[in-house]
């Protein structure tokens, strides 16, 4: 312990310098001290300053020199105590313990007659400084009084003796726990800024299962960019969207907002993704030209059985099989959001009854120590042998892929489930088909194959009158408008009727008000009158197909 620091801050002490350690000047400038006022000083005394003076009364004060080891610590503003032999026993605490812990017994055991050491972790310390001669510090501990305290065991050589040192940290430990308390505030604040700007509740289509999770990353209060969605397009069709702005912040933030709303509405103009996706790309140039983002955006019809997909520089789709085989989505169909001047495509993926579709951002599969294609085999391997709810499945990813409350990087994954139906279940899942004929017996066909696959439904009398009635005005405008290849079909689920018209022109009827006068326009009315709701939207290779939507008695 160098005691020598300690001394310019004692009151009515100064500390020697080592060039003036000439012992014989002491009793001089005490001499000077005490020689009556107006005597002059003779040649003989000139002599150094007085080693100690008392700043207030102007007296000299005593020297380092003139005080023990005990005044010394017993001066010290900071609790100190000494504990000798092996069992620690006390043999001295200052005025400032005393203070801070209350008196304590000398000659008793630390471990008895100092419980303040204990709940400072101190204890087991003092055999290791004894056996090491090597001082050991705990650091900002608190204490049952509300004081918090760091404390240093130092041993004292040749003395078998250990000194015990504290310093009080508790406006040091109050203002970093302020610091922490702000920061944790902070960051919940970003974080439900954050989750906020995602969907509070997904929706459910008919024909999918599905389930996200989104996991903020770091523990810092800067918000992330990623996101995901599931929009219901109609006719059974479902819209699966994931995407992830780079950076952090409440910049990246505000792109990630914009993106998904566009998206949203991109998607009710049931455009083939590729479109929707070309669409982001200008948007995002004109949003932020310096924020780089990536998107996928997938189509799933369940009269096709696959994911119609476009992606814009995001990580591949994963699929597993029903036997447990992992099918890997192609490579990006195009760079990502913003750079502009690129003409994207669109991809397909199969998802038969029975399969798994896994959509995630790269925060679930890249690490600084791998190439990034490892982590996207890791996430196979994981869904390979990922079984259950499409929560579950979430989960268990997760899980598998190493990602904690610490992991740095925002993590969001959608997995989609398209079931195989068995047994009773299967019987409130049906479809129904009929090509149809130019001519006038396409009508009376139609309103005939629509009435009998209905009844078989064993519909309501009510409900299979309005689809009978649909059907008959889609077919009359197909007739009237579109051009060959015709085709009617039908659709139920657990939870609505699905009646649809496809043909080879691809002009999309729009719902008008007819005059009292007109013969014709008002079969779009109709339906929009009848139906829950309706649509239309381009095929592939130039056509189009009208809708229309029952709700079903639940």
């Amino acid at each position: 312990m160098n005691f020598t620091r300690w001394s310019a801050r004692l009151p009515g002490t100064q500390r020697r310098a080592a060039a003036r350690d000439d012992r014989s000047s002491v009793p001089a400038a005490r001499a000077e001290y005490a020689r009556p006022e107006g005597t002059p000083a003779q040649p003989d005394d000139a002599a150094p300053e007085p080693s100690g003076t008392d700043a207030a009364e102007g007296l000299p004060g005593p020297a380092l020199d003139d005080l023990s080891a005990r005044d010394i610590l017993g001066r010290l503003p900071a609790p100190v105590a000494l504990l000798h032999g092996p069992d620690h026993r006390v043999a001295y605490v200052n005025d400032a313990y005393e203070a801070a812990f209350g008196p304590r017994p000398t000659g008793a055991p630390a471990a008895e007659a100092m419980p303040e050491l204990d709940r400072l972790s101190v204890l087991p310390l003092l055999d290791q400084v004894l056996r090491s001669g090597t001082p050991r510090t705990v650091k900002s501990r608190r204490t049952t009084e509300g004081g918090s305290y760091t404390v240093t065991c130092t041993p004292i050589a040749g003395e078998d003796g250990v000194l015990v040192y504290a310093a009080d940290v508790t406006d040091h430990a109050e203002a970093a726990e302020r610091l922490r308390t702000s920061e944790r505030r902070h960051r919940e604040t970003a974080v439900t800024l954050q989750r906020s700007l995602l969907p509070q509740e997904l929706e459910h289509p008919d024909d999918l299962r599905i389930a996200a999770t989104y996991q903020p990353g770091g523990t810092d209060a800067a918000v992330g960019g990623d996101w995901y969605d599931v929009i219901t397009l109609g006719a059974g069709r479902t819209a699966l969207v994931i995407g992830d702005v780079m950076g952090r912040g409440v910049r990246a933030a505000a792109v990630m907002g914009q993106l998904r709303t566009a998206v949203r509405a991109y998607a009710r103009l049931d455009l083939p993704p590729h479109e929707v996706i070309q669409l982001l790309d200008v948007l995002a140039a004109e949003i932020d030209a310096s924020q780089i983002a990536t998107c996928v955006y997938a189509v799933h019809d369940p009269n096709e059985g696959q994911l119609v997909y476009a992606s814009a520089g995001h990580l591949p789709i994963l699929v597993r099989d029903e036997d447990g085989t992992v099918q890997r989505a192609a490579d990006p169909t195009g760079p990502p959001l913003g750079t502009g001047g690129w003409v994207h495509t669109s991809g397909t993926i199969a998802l038969p009854p029975g399969s798994t579709a896994v959509l995630y951002t790269d925060g679930l599969v890249e690490r600084r120590s791998e190439d990034i294609d490892e982590g996207v085999a890791s996430l196979a391997r994981a869904l390979k042998g990922a079984k259950g709810s499409p929560q579950v499945v979430c989960d268990r990813l997760i899980r598998s892929l190493g990602v904690t409350a610490e992991h740095d990087d925002d993590v969001a994954v959608l997995v989609v489930q398209h079931p195989a139906r068995t047994g009773a279940n299967a019987e409130l899942f049906h479809n129904a088909a009929l090509d149809l004929l130019g001519g006038i017996e396409a009508a009376p066909r139609a309103r005939a194959f629509a009435t009998g696959v209905l009844t078989s439904w064993r519909f309501p009398v009510e409900l299979r009158d309005l689809g009978v009635l649909a059907t008959s005005e889609l077919v009359a405008n197909s007739l009237q408008h579109g051009t060959p290849p015709m085709r009617l079909g039908l659709r139920r689920t657990d939870r609505r009727l699905i009646i649809e018209v496809t043909d080879g022109d691809d002009h999309l009827p729009r719902r008008r008000q007819a005059e009292p006068a007109d013969e014709a326009g008002r079969g779009i009315s109709i339906i929009a009158s009848i139906a829950t709701s309706w649509g239309s939207r381009r095929t592939p290779g130039g056509g189009k197909a009208v809708w229309c939507e029952f709700a079903l008695p639940q």
